[in-house]
């Protein structure tokens, strides 16, 4: 992590997960456990019809609330889907793109990513892009290039004066869920490949500005390896964001009292 240029952001997708009735309690637990944690951005993005629990539950603290996704059109006839506009009107924060489930079980494509966080910027919610290779990819040994190409295809058509509100989560998707992690060096491999792809595009006072995160299987026993990675600058947490101890224990793995001296270009 490198403080001097970029937050920590911990963030949370509880996926279909979770009731309106237990959210204040979870909260609760959450906020005794983890404490002010001034040191990080802490969010929780809920399904949708949690938002309005979520943001009651956590409005006197500093945990911001976001969603799992949003529609790539404005408005219209588009039964189901949730416009960046409407998540705006009710104080969304932040958003998560292009998920790993999202692209494999209901067919996101690139170019769909992309209008996605287009679409977010505009109504200024911070997109939390997430990129990541399935397990032929890793054996193939392409990680890189696949990674690197959903990383521009994301961006395409975002200037440099938005990328500050972007924030990216590397998930290899041969991990999440699973409880099997890349080595940390290796998520740092990928995350200063990212990192190199934004520098080229920007210059490297954009990319050093720029959080990302790693996604896949984030849990307190391998959050202080990750995180002590100087690319890697927060998790995007999935199973382990469900319990109020093992979220708080992460965001407490994000401490700077535990990373001394960590600083990256």
């Amino acid at each position: 992590m490198n403080r001097k240029y970029r937050r920590t952001v911990i963030a949370a997708n509880w996926k279909m997960n979770m009731l309106a009735s237990e959210v204040r309690a979870f909260a609760e637990e959450l906020k005794q456990k983890a404490g002010p944690a001034r040191w990080c951005d802490v969010v929780v993005c809920p399904s949708f019809v949690l938002i309005p629990a979520a943001q009651k539950a956590f409005r006197d603290s500093r945990v911001a609330v976001g969603a799992q996704d949003l529609s790539l059109h404005e408005s219209g006839a588009y039964t189901g889907e949730v416009s960046a506009a409407q998540l705006q009107d009710i104080g969304v924060q932040y958003v998560i793109i292009g998920h790993s489930e999202r692209r494999g079980n209901f067919g996101e494509t690139d170019m769909d990513v992309n209008a996605k966080v287009t679409a977010a910027l505009a109504r200024n919610i911070r997109p939390i892009i997430c990129v990541g290779e399935n397990a032929a990819e890793r054996d193939m040994g392409v990680t890189i290039e696949r990674v690197t190409l959903q990383v521009k295809t994301a961006l395409a058509g975002v200037p440099a004066s938005k990328m500050r509100r972007v924030v990216i989560a590397y998930e290899p998707v041969w991990a999440i869920g699973t409880g099997r992690t890349p080595t940390a060096e290796d998520a740092a491999a990928v995350a200063g490949a990212i990192r190199a792809l934004i520098r080229g595009l920007h210059g490297a006072r954009t990319a050093r500005a720029v959080s990302i995160l790693y996604g896949g299987s984030m849990t307190p026993a391998n959050a202080g390896d990750l995180l002590a990675q100087p690319d890697i600058d927060g998790g995007l947490v999935g199973g382990a964001s469900l319990s109020p101890s093992d979220f708080a224990a992460i965001i407490h793995a994000a401490n700077p009292d535990n990373y001394q001296g960590i600083t990256t270009a």
